[in-house]
Parts: C-alpha cells; structure tokens; sequence
C-alpha cells in the first residue's frame, strides 16, 4: 500500500526542452530569491495553495485559446473602411455633383407637357358657329428615352415605329426616322391633330408593354410616347363661307381668311404641365407643377349665315352653268356697312384642305383686281349730277360712233344716233353717253380728269376696304396725270381702272345710304373667356355725295332695271322696287395680261325707295351662253336679292316708281 502524498513536497518539473537555457537560468534566479528550497514564503493568516499540476507530456498537450482583441481590430478597421467610402461616395453624389446627378435624374422622371388653349369659335351674327374645336391629340415621344442606356435593346426606337404607324396611319420608315434623328431629343412630334380613339389604342398598348417589362418579360419601347391635347379645328358647315373663314394649318396656326386675321385673338395662350413618370406612367404621389392655358377669344362675325347659304348656291350654280372661271356675291346692309354674305365660287372646303384646289384657298371677292366695266358708271354720273353739269332729264345726243383720242368709240351694239336723256344712258349704258356727261366736268378734258378722279377716290377706289383682309387688294387707279390717251375716255365707263368685288359693292351702298360712304365691316365683336364681349371700332364714315345727288341717283338706276328699254330687267323682284345696274368689260386674262373674255356683272339695291341691302355679283369669262352682265348676273341678283329681303323681313315697297324718262324727241 502507498503511503500518500506529502502535500509540502514539491513534484519535480518536467524536463523543458533544449535550447530553453536561458528561461531556465531566469527561473533558478528566482526560485533563489523565494528561498533555498524554491518555495515562496507563507504570509502570516495565509494557506498555501497547493502544489502546482505536473504538465502533460508533450503529445498530449491541451487546446490554448488566442486572445480575441486582434480579431476585433481587424473586423473594426474593415467596417469602418467600408463606413468611409460609402460616406465619400454620399458626398460626392449629395454636394460636389449634386446637380449633376439630379439633372440626369430629371432627364427620366419629368416629363414637360404642353397645354394647348383651345381656340376660340368663329360664329355669324346670330351666334351660329361657323368654326369651332373639337378634341384632338398630338403624338408626341421622347427619343432619349429610346436608346440603348435607357432600354437595353438598339432598336426600340424601330420596334416603337412598328407598333405605332398601324395606329397613326403612318410610314413605319418616317416613324423610325423621326425617333432616330436625334437620340437626345427630348421632344418630336410623330403625328397631329389625332382623335381621342388614337390616343386611347396607343394608351393601352403602352399598359400593356408596362406590365410586361415590370415583370421582366419584355421593355417598354413607348415609354417615351405622349399625347398634347389640342383643339381640332372643325367648320361644321362645310365649304359655306370657307373664303370668310380660312382655316388652320397643321400646326394650329391660322393661314387664312378670318383664322389668320384674327389668330392672335382665337389661339389663346398655352399653358404648361410638368409631372414625374416612370416606366412611361405618371407617379400619381410627385408633384405636378401645372400653369393652365387661356382660351382664345371668340368673334363674331357680321355675316348672316343663311344669306350665305343663298348666296354661295347661287353664284356656284351660275359659275357652272356658264362654264366660267370664278365667280363671287357681296350682300352688305346698307344702312351699317355689314357685309351679309360673301360668297365664293368655286370654293373649298376647310376641313380638308389637301384636297382643294390652291386658287380657291383665297378670297377671290377681295384678292382679285379686275375691271368692272358699266356698273363703274354709276360714279361718273354721281360726279356729273354733284357738279350740276348736267340733271337727269338733261339730253344727250348719242351718234354711233366717237371719235376721241386715237380711236373712235362705240357702245355694245351698232345704233343710229340715240337721243337719250342722262337718265337713258345710265338704263342703257351707252359708253359713249357717259363720255360726253364726263367731258362736261371741267373746261378742259385734263380738268374734267382731275374730278373724276376725286369722285373716284372719295368712293373707295383705289384704297384699301378697311377690312384688313389677308391678300386683299386695294385695286388699281392711276392718278389723272398718268391717264393714257385712251384712258381717259374708258375710264369713265369702267375701263382703265380695277376694283374689287367688295369695293364696288359699296359703292352702290354709298348710294342707297344718301350719299355716305360707311367703310365695309366684317367682324362684329369679340367675347373674351371671362364671356365679356367687345364691339368692334365704329366704321369710318365719310360724305361723297348730296342727299339730293343720291336720291336721283336711286330713281335713276331703277329705270334700269324697271324700263323696257333698261339693260336689267331679269332682276326684277315682284313687289319691291329694285334699283341696279348691269356691267360688261373686257377682262385682263391674268396669265397673258391681255384681254381675253369677259366679266359680266350686276350691282344694285332694294327697296329703292327705302333702301336696305346692296347685292353685287360678277362672274369671270363665261363661256357659255350670254357674256352680258344682265343676263348672267342679273338672275343671281333676283335670287339673292329676294332671300335677303324675306329673311330679313324687309316690308315691300308702299309707292311704284317715278319712271323717269329714257329718251327725248329731238327738236323739243
């Protein structure tokens, strides 16, 4: 049996390993200063612990974990490496190149949107609309939004073209053109004035590419798509009135008529709209900065749209009949100056305007110069009854032919002598009466020019309409000293100078208002968004001739139309007295600059005795039939001359004419 273990006796060390001389120096010096024995001296009060473990031998030697301080240094200087750089990277972004990232960002998300102002109505003087708008879209896309950076594909802007030119009704190639000429753009317009249904096609297609790219099965090429609404213009009625009213181009822009005249007036003022999208939809929580459009201005014209109607019918009617170039009416009230109707033919109509003919976009009533041959008489006698050098009764000799200048002058047809009074050569527009009543204005034949051409002028001949129309012409008067030899002997009977349609309409208006001359107006007012309505600036007003002058004149132009020998008999009107005047001239063909046919023409108002509408009609170079204005004119003007009298209710005449006399027996 073992006897047991002393605990004071120390257990021999292990035997350390070689090489280890010097630690093994360091533990004797110590063991020496515990003591002899190696062992520390015991405190007072204190045990001793018991003897120290033998080690294991080597093979066999325990586990020993490291400390974990270097390990967190090492985890602590990565996370804050990793810390630094994303706070590098948020400087940079946020402060040194904020604008720039937040200017590519803008690129993407916000979309600019134009708001179209709707264009104002165009009505007659009932408040009929004539011109007005309709909804309408202009496609719109975004080619940056279509390259490879921000698809992944390089032909989004093909496969956009592709699926739109179906629905557009376009090229596919001038689709893809447009999305690819200039990839940074940010704006092009692929197609105009499309309806609501186009718009609504291309939105669901663009739905449904959204969902398929937001589950990734495919990319959204009409992402960069939109639509600017705009206001379609539409003229209900047709080609009625079309040479009044113009049209609007493609761009929206006024190119004709009272569009362009009064463009400003009708766009309005267009508005803006910005709003955050993504995937090609608007995010419904961004702001959206939106500044609204004004719309345009509304006006008011002074035309009677069933007069129109009557008017248009029956020049066009005429025109065809005659086989003629171009035709047009004047109906003008001749108490206020306001033009009625003013019709055209042939016309066009302004909702397709690819399809008209381009002579016919105009106005001819006011674009063409022409010269107006024996309804230009009514002026000279004017002149000669203002002067006193002659009264209606006074007797004219009128031989076949008169000699003047370097030529002799005839009338329309061979004759014997004709002894007329003045008021029988204005019934039977004798050119030569009319010569012989003009030479009597001066002493001599330069001073009788002279005012003539102030009597002319005072008229409204040679001067602009005060319309303002586009393309109106002011026609053609040279002053006397410039008369040719000729001239001043053809001018007094309508050849030698030029007028427009509406010029010489009031011309008679000046007459059948007593003499004053109310400068022609087309456009009433206009009524502005806010519904307040603004007149138009008074007309001018001017005194050509004496009430006196006037009224003779009236009664004068009635034997015209209501003698038998008159030259207007096809335009008499049962139960108003119907005064007027017939016109036939030579007519300046305007590709040669040569006379080359005729213009047959008619001009006159009703009731004579109270007077109310002026009428005026003229046709260019009929070539079938009768060439005289009274026979081809002289029915449009009974036509329209009778519409315009009943629609406006205008009482028949109460009193029969004067019947002044034609001619006189010589030697009495």
């Amino acid at each position: 049996m073992t006897a047991p273990r002393d605990p004071r006796r120390r257990v021999p060390r292990p035997a350390r390993p070689r090489g280890d001389g010097a630690a093994r120096s360091r533990g004797q010096a110590a063991a020496r200063r515990r003591g002899e024995s190696g062992t520390a001296r015991p405190r007072p009060g204190v045990r001793r612990p018991g003897p120290r473990p033998a080690r294991p031998n080597k093979g066999s030697q325990a586990l020993r974990l490291g400390s974990p301080r270097p390990r967190l240094r090492l985890v602590t200087l990565g996370l804050t490496l990793v810390m630094l750089a994303f706070v590098v990277r948020l400087l940079q972004v946020q402060a040194v190149d904020a604008d720039a990232y937040a200017s590519k960002a803008n690129v993407n998300r916000y979309i600019p949107v134009r708001l179209a102002a709707e264009r104002g109505t165009i009505t007659d003087r009932s408040g009929v609309d004539l011109a007005t708008t309709v909804d309408a879209y202009d496609i719109t896309a975004a080619p940056d939004l279509l390259t490879r950076d921000n698809t992944g594909i390089d032909d989004a802007p093909q496969r956009a073209a592709a699926l739109l030119a179906p629905i557009l009704d376009a090229k596919e190639a001038d689709l893809a053109e447009k999305l690819t000429a200039n990839p940074r753009s940010k704006y092009v317009v692929l197609a105009r004035q499309q309806t609501p249904q186009v718009w609504n096609q291309i939105k669901d297609l663009k739905s449904v590419l959204a969902g398929k790219a937001s589950q990734r099965k495919g990319v959204n090429v009409l992402a960069g798509v939109n639509r600017e609404a705009h206001s379609k213009r539409v003229y209900p009625n047709g080609d009625l009135a079309a040479g009044i009213l113009g049209f609007v181009n493609a761009q929206g822009q006024g190119a004709g008529g009272v569009e362009r005249l009064f463009d400003k007036d009708l766009a309005g003022q267009d508005g803006k709209r910005v709003y955050a999208q993504s995937g090609g939809r608007q995010v419904p929580t961004a702001d959206v900065q939106e500044q609204p459009a004004v719309p345009g201005s509304d006006v008011e014209l002074t035309i009677d749209r069933d007069i129109q109607w009557a008017a248009q019918s029956a020049i066009s009617e005429q025109v065809e009949r005659s086989k003629a170039d171009r035709g047009y009416v004047v109906v003008q009230d001749t108490r206020t100056g306001e033009i009625l109707a003013l019709a055209n033919a042939p016309g066009f109509d302004p909702n397709d305007v690819s399809g008209a003919d381009s002579e016919a976009l105009g106005n001819a009533a006011l674009t063409d110069a022409y010269e107006p041959g024996s309804v230009s008489k009514v002026m000279s006698m004017a002149a000669v009854l203002e002067e006193r050098a002659a009264r209606w009764d006074t007797p004219v000799e009128v031989p076949n032919r008169l000699p003047r200048a370097d030529r002799a002058f005839a009338d329309d047809i061979d004759h014997a002598t004709w002894f007329l009074t003045l008021n029988g050569v204005l019934a039977k527009s004798s050119n030569i009466g009319t010569i012989l009543a003009v030479e009597q204005l001066g002493k001599t034949q330069r001073e009788a020019n002279q005012v003539l051409y102030s009597y002319l002028r005072k008229f409204g001949i040679g001067r602009p309409t005060g319309l303002r129309f586009p393309g109106e012409t002011s026609g053609i008067l040279a002053k006397p000293q410039d008369w040719s030899a000729s001239q001043q002997y053809t001018i007094p009977f309508g050849q030698g100078l030029s007028l427009n349609a509406v010029q010489a309409a009031s011309v008679y208006s000046t007459i059948a208002n007593g003499g004053e001359r109310i400068e022609p107006s087309l456009v009433r007012g206009t009524k502005g968004a806010d519904g307040g309505f603004t007149p138009a600036p008074a007309p001018q007003r001017n005194r050509v001739v004496s009430q006196d002058t006037a009224k003779t004149l009236a009664t004068m132009l009635e034997s015209v139309v209501d003698d038998r020998e008159g030259t207007g008999a096809k335009a008499k009107i049962p139960g108003y007295r119907v005064a007027g005047k017939t016109g036939t001239s030579n007519r300046v063909d305007p590709r040669t600059g040569r006379y080359h046919g005729y213009t047959a023409s008619f001009a006159g108002f009703a009731p004579a005795d109270e007077p109310r509408v002026t009428v005026y009609c003229a046709v260019q170079n009929p070539t079938k039939g009768s060439y005289f204005g009274g026979q081809v004119c002289g029915p449009v003007y009974k036509q329209v001359m009778e519409f315009a009298l009943k629609t406006l209710r205008v009482a028949p005449s109460g009193k029969p004419s004067a019947r002044l006399p034609v001619s006189y027996s010589p030697g009495t």
